[in-house]
């Protein structure tokens, strides 16, 4: 017997994205607009119920909403008619998912939501169900048929719901304005976050971890500076304490072996230094540094900092850097 399991995957997957097609055409614009209206004027919080399948799409539907700035929980039916809903209070809007809209747990809190006062969104498979009747808004997320060969495991309906949640969730974040700043700000650890989050201050060595050295100073003390520093590399400061330039590992190895023994005792940190290096103030994202250090002809591993004086406060690694996840 032969298969085509490319070809029955494929089919699968245009039936779903079909339902949604079919869904985006079947919505009413008057109930959109009033389930946008709900969730945008919303004075506390959005719960979003569902039981089985259903709920695992609401959990996902609140944390979506919840990283594009609305705040959002997913509450369980039974949990909530055993204490729960307590969670849920005047001013809140409660979206129900169902697929049928008669489940037990959901119908049987109904009557507890609307007593709390709470603005009521169905998501639902059955605009003549009980929850469709009870609800203050109605998204229609009926579809044909499942993706399940027997039509009964549902599919293509948590598909559709999970799309129609993502939908309102995306416009409720143009609706609020959300800058790009504002998303990174709830996702600090995503790599979007850090880029527009991490500074330069967050990352950079200063203090007992930046040892500077004087200009003037000898080459054996620019060896001590650096191997007390541990950094792979020391800034020359003069004496108010601005940055006069920045000596690493390989600028001191190559000038030892390229000075004549008998100078060397002559040898100081302005003899080799790089004056006027690349710098990087405490404020600066910590990306934009990565970029300066790595968008130049040849790149470099090391950033000085400086304050708006010029005064050295500390010393950024690339490695650093890299080590965030930026």
């Amino acid at each position: 017997m032969t298969t085509n399991y490319f070809a029955d995957v494929r089919e699968l997957l245009k039936v779903e994205s079909d339902a949604i097609a079919q869904t985006a055409d079947r919505l009413n614009p008057a109930e959109v607009e009033r389930v946008i209206e709900l969730l945008a004027s919303c004075k506390g919080k959005v719960v979003v119920l569902g039981v089985g399948k259903s709920g695992i799409i609401a959990q996902k539907i609140a944390a979506t909403m919840t990283s594009a700035g609305t705040a959002a929980f997913h509450l369980h039916p039974s949990d909530a008619l055993h204490g729960g809903l307590g969670m849920v209070q005047e001013g809140d809007v409660v979206i129900v998912l169902s697929n049928s809209g008669e489940t037990d747990e959901i119908v049987a809190m109904l009557p507890y939501l609307k007593n709390r006062k709470v603005g009521i969104v169905a998501i639902v498979g059955n605009i003549n169900s009980t929850l469709a009747h009870r609800a203050d808004a109605v998204l229609d997320a009926s579809v044909d048929q499942e993706a399940c060969p027997l039509n009964l495991a549902p599919t293509t309906s948590t598909t559709v719901a999970l799309a129609i949640g993502d939908a309102l969730a995306m416009t409720l974040m143009k609706v609020k304005g959300l800058t790009t700043n504002d998303f990174a700000n709830n996702h600090p650890a995503g790599r979007l976050g850090k880029r527009l989050t991490l500074r330069v201050a967050d990352l950079m060595h200063s203090d007992i971890e930046n040892p500077t050295i004087a200009t003037g100073s000898s080459w054996v003390d620019v060896v001590r500076a650096i191997s007390r520093g541990g950094l792979g590399a020391v800034c020359v400061v003069d004496d108010a304490g601005r940055l006069a330039g920045i000596i690493t590992d390989g600028d001191l190895r190559r000038t030892i072996e390229q000075t004549d023994h008998d100078a060397l005792a002559r040898l100081t940190c302005d003899d080799f230094m790089t004056s006027k290096p690349a710098v990087a103030t405490p404020d600066l994202l910590a990306y934009d540094a990565l970029q300066l250090m790595e968008n130049r002809p040849s790149q470099i591993s090391v950033l000085p900092v400086v304050d708006s004086e010029g005064k050295c406060v500390g010393l950024l690694r690339l490695h650093d850097v890299v080590r965030s996840g930026l």
